[in-house]
């Protein structure tokens, strides 16, 4: 953009306040409400009035406002590390350039997985349930037998930032073995340092050997129904699920199908195909851990997520190359 234009941005859902402030002083910036998902007719009205759009992960985004906002939209500056809310050939043939905000919610997100991962092992929804219902009858020898977590092997799916932050947790806070699936190598160095985690060769073997199975791969096509039927008949029986990457990484029909079974032992999950609509099967079953979302939910990293947009806004109004380009 020429630095004598005035940048017309878009903000489509609330940000923290001290975010909403800093932004607001980068140009003609709309606020806009409720804090709700932008419907089709708001998305092509966005793209004839603004020249920078800060979506969210929460966004869906119709495949028209492609072409309505081609020559007029040139930044979609999301909120979030995820993208598949966006489709980026899509932008990119739009000339509308794509920026995520990577890295800063690493250690918050590894934490609600560990967290998951203890609930669903030890029961804990299960037995807040039950105390709070005043069905509790006192301690006994056979109440509420969960999965021992120290010493375990945990599986990853997905050795990224977040794959590697919940490898060194579970590793040197609960004395796990780590393996894990990444779709290119990894050297041994990171390996090393997350744990002395061991890649191997497939998703079946990492299945195989896992009493935890956490996936931290990311969303979209590729991966799409990854973790499906042929996963869940390599696992343990009993093993454990986490789920704290994107709700369409499992096939979610397989999921129940596996839980019927017995094969899968129970579940702890942040994120579901669809949401915030949930299956009503989700429901029915006492081992299942439900999150709505909370990867990053602290003040910290939402305050981070907001910063990290922005900077990417202020690198392209320099006509610089913002530093988390995506395309």
């Amino acid at each position: 953009m020429a630095n004598t234009e005035t940048p017309r941005i878009l903000i489509t859902r609330r940000w923290p306040e001290a975010a909403e402030a800093r932004v607001a002083a980068l140009g003609d910036v709309s606020f806009r409400a409720p804090d709700t998902p932008m419907s089709h007719d708001e998305w092509i009205a966005a793209a004839e009035g603004h020249d920078v759009i800060m979506p969210t992960v929460s966004d869906s985004i119709p495949a028209a406002f492609y072409d309505a906002a081609r020559g007029k939209v040139r930044l979609l500056a999301s909120y979030g590390v995820g993208y598949n809310h966006i489709d980026v050939p899509r932008a990119r043939e739009a000339g509308i350039a794509v920026t995520n905000t990577p890295g800063v919610l690493t250690d918050c997100t590894a934490d609600l997985a560990m967290g998951l991962l203890l609930a669903a092992a030890r029961r804990i929804g299960e037995g807040e349930r039950e105390l709070r219902a005043g069905r509790w009858d006192g301690w006994r020898p056979t109440h509420m037998i969960g999965k021992k977590v120290s010493g375990a092997t945990l599986g990853i799916v997905g050795f990224g930032r977040i794959g590697q932050a919940m490898a060194r947790r579970a590793h040197y806070g609960f004395g796990m073995r780590v393996v894990f699936q990444n779709r290119s190598r990894v050297d041994a160095e990171t390996c090393a340092s997350a744990g002395n985690a061991q890649q191997l060769d497939s998703l079946e073997a990492v299945a195989g050997e896992a009493d935890f199975l956490s996936l931290h791969c990311p969303g979209g096509p590729e991966t799409a129904g990854l973790i499906g039927g042929r996963v869940f008949e390599a696992m343990t029986p009993g093993a454990i699920l986490i789920n704290t990457a994107r709700g369409d990484v499992v096939d979610e029909p397989a999921l129940f199908e596996a839980l019927e079974t017995g094969r899968l032992g129970a579940a702890g999950l942040d994120v579901y195909v669809g949401e915030p609509k949930l299956d009503p099967r989700f429901l029915r079953y006492d081992n299942l851990v439900l999150a709505p979302h909370l990867g990053s939910a602290t003040d910290a990293t939402r305050m981070a997520m907001g910063d990290r947009a922005i900077d990417n806004l202020e690198a392209f109004l320099r006509e610089e190359t913002p530093p988390d380009l995506v395309t």
